[in-house]
């Protein structure tokens, strides 16, 4: 797909995603903020940050205890590690699920933008690859489409912190940024 092309659905997602914010009666913005609401803030599309990453599998993947945003850790399991290139430096990102889970593969993390241009606890992604992945597989991690986790809105949701394993020494400047109003600065 063209960069245009990705940059004009990518525009559409976002359009889409700040009127669930804005209108739905499920968005995590308190309803004492969805007036002044006007979109959430958004790195500019940045094709340098839709990266190829090499899959390697965890066969018996090992439970990850996450803490989160309330008192209760989360457990989760290491299913995948995708390994990547950013400006030329080798990175390396854990995907995880929850037990009995087949869904989407859940990727927390925090990077050099983290508590500057992001939210304090870190962003999240989700990668929905079209078949199991295998050892070797080259599947594509776009931090563009990294959001913030719906504690950023409001401190009634309870949200995974990514774990170090998943802490970037580079910057991402991409994806969303740090909400305008975020409860918990």
């Amino acid at each position: 797909m063209s960069d245009r092309g990705y940059a004009e659905r990518l525009a559409a997602n976002r359009e889409e995603k700040d009127e669930f914010f804005a209108e739905h009666p499920q968005s995590p913005i308190p309803p004492e903020h969805r007036e002044g609401f006007d979109g959430l803030e958004y790195f500019p599309p940045d094709p340098d940050y839709r990266v190829e990453a090499t899959v390697t599998v965890h066969e018996e993947p090992e439970p990850v205890e996450m803490e989160t945003t309330a008192s209760n850790p989360v457990r989760y399991l290491r299913i995948v590690t995708f390994s990547f290139e950013i400006d030329g430096e080798e990175h390396e990102l854990a995907g995880y699920r929850q037990e009995g889970d087949d869904g989407a593969i859940f990727v927390p993390f925090r990077d050099k933008t983290t508590g500057q241009q992001t939210y304090h606890q870190g962003r999240y992604m989700e990668l929905e690859p079209d078949d199991e992945l295998e050892d070797g597989d080259a599947v594509v991690v776009d931090f563009n489409l990294a959001y913030s986790p719906f504690c950023a809105y409001s401190e009634t949701f309870a949200c995974p912190l990514p774990p170090e394993e998943n802490w970037l020494e580079t910057v991402v400047p991409a994806g969303e940024r740090a909400p305008a109003f975020a409860e918990s600065e």
